[in-house]
This record gives C-alpha cells, sequence and structure tokens, in this order.
C-alpha cells in the first residue's frame, strides 16, 4: 500500500476524465492535496470527489490550449508551491497522413504536443527544487517500438512532445528537478477503447508509484507504468 503523505502537493493539468481522473484519485487516497483542473465542469467527474477529499482538492477550469488561460492559472497560483506538476493532456485518432485534414493534424499536435510543453513552461517555477514535472506521453511515442505504423498521426504527436520535453532537459541540465514522461500502458479508456489490455485500475497506481520512486533524481525519464525505460 502506498504511504500517505499530507504534506505533498500535487497540480494536476487535466483531470476531468479518463486517466487525469484516476490519477487525482490515486493522489487523494495517498493523501496528498491536489489542485486538479477541468476545461468544462459541466462535463467533468471532478466534482464527485469534493466531498470525500476533505479539503484536500481544489479544482480550476483551464483550456490548456488558449495561452491566456494558462497564464490566468499561473497568476492565481503564483503564491503557491508544488511537489509534482503533472500533465495530462492528449486526444486520439486513427487518421493516417494520407486521410487526415490540415485542421486536424494543426489541432492533434496543438493540443497533444506544444500546449502541454507550454504548461510546463508557465508553469515550472511552481514547483519545488526538489519536485517533480511530468507529462503523460505514450509508448506509441517510441521511434525504436514502431513496428506496425498504426495511429502514425497520434504517435506523431507524441513522438513530438517527447522531443520537445527532451529539449527543455536539454536547456535545464543543472535543475535538479525530476523530469518524467510517462507512458501509461494502452488502457480501457475513451482514449484507449473498449479493446485495450489493462484497466485504469492495474495502470494508475503502478504509474504513481513509479513516478514517487523517481522523486529526488535529477534528469529526464521515459518510463512506462512498471518503471522500465521506454526507448526513444
Amino acid at each position: 500500500m502506498p504511504t500517505t503523505s499530507s504534506d505533498k502537493h500535487l497540480l494536476l493539468i487535466g483531470a476531468s476524465r479518463g486517466l487525469g481522473f484516476a490519477l487525482a484519485e490515486e493522489y487523494l487516497k495517498r493523501g496528498w492535496h491536489v489542485v486538479a483542473t477541468e476545461r468544462d465542469s459541466t462535463t467533468s467527474k471532478l466534482h464527485d470527489l469534493l466531498r470525500a477529499a476533505q479539503g484536500r482538492l481544489e479544482i480550476a477550469t483551464v483550456d490548456i490550449t488558449y495561452p491566456d488561460q494558462v497564464a490566468a492559472l499561473r497568476a492565481r497560483l503564483a503564491s503557491r508551491q508544488f511537489d509534482m506538476l503533472f500533465v495530462n493532456a492528449g486526444i486520439g485518432t486513427r487518421d493516417v497522413v494520407a486521410d487526415i485534414s490540415t485542421d486536424e493534424f494543426i489541432r492533434m499536435m496543438v493540443t497533444n504536443a506544444l500546449s502541454p510543453m507550454r504548461v510546463v513552461e508557465s508553469l515550472q517555477e511552481l514547483v519545488l527544487p526538489t519536485g517533480t514535472i511530468g507529462i503523460m506521453s505514450s509508448g506509441q511515442g517510441s521511434i525504436t517500438n514502431n513496428d506496425n505504423g498504426h495511429y502514425e498521426i497520434y504517435r506523431g504527436s507524441k513522438t513530438a512532445l517527447n522531443m520537445f520535453m527532451r529539449s527543455f532537459a536539454a536547456r535545464h541540465a543543472d535543475d535538479p528537478r525530476t523530469l518524467l514522461l510517462m507512458a501509461p500502458g494502452w488502457v480501457r479508456t475513451d482514449l484507449g477503447g473498449p479493446e485495450a489490455r489493462l484497466s485504469i485500475e492495474e495502470s494508475i497506481p503502478n504509474l504513481a508509484n513509479t513516478m514517487d520512486a523517481q522523486a529526488g533524481k535529477a534528469g529526464l525519464q521515459y518510463l512506462n507504468y512498471l518503471g522500465q525505460t521506454v526507448p526513444w
């Protein structure tokens, strides 16, 4: 069982459903204080957690594809410090390059690659020097492991995200904080679909265990939910 850490604070971006919501639940179970964001309160499940959270959950609204909203969130949290910033954002598509429209391609890249990194750039100073900055990537972002070509636009967006995070790490080579790109596995969510191999219960507690185990280790790692290194 995880050890509760009631003095720990998590800023979780993108927690209204799916894996993000499950992460909010998991860290609340671990005794953390969680600031979790949603894009739209009318479709978010986060509010169902408020009563049980006993004051340890705060909900903020932000659409990270709009830089002004990210800046406004940064201003609201300016006086706060967090042990972990984790960015969970992503949309999926089965389109291939030959079929996808330019507008949809741009939407994928802005949502899956550009916007998460803008969040990291904007909110990084809220994370303690001993803290962790993590992003939800995917095993499908691995170039080495791409041996079937499926989901190529989604793959490309996550590969771009991984490259941007490597550039961020290189530009902050002396930063003592832990930097993580996390691959949760193929999970049965709206994004993963009903045929996915893993349940949320098989993925998220293990993913949280892996992230917690890396705390205090400086530099960037690309890991799956079991703590295994994913090849770039």
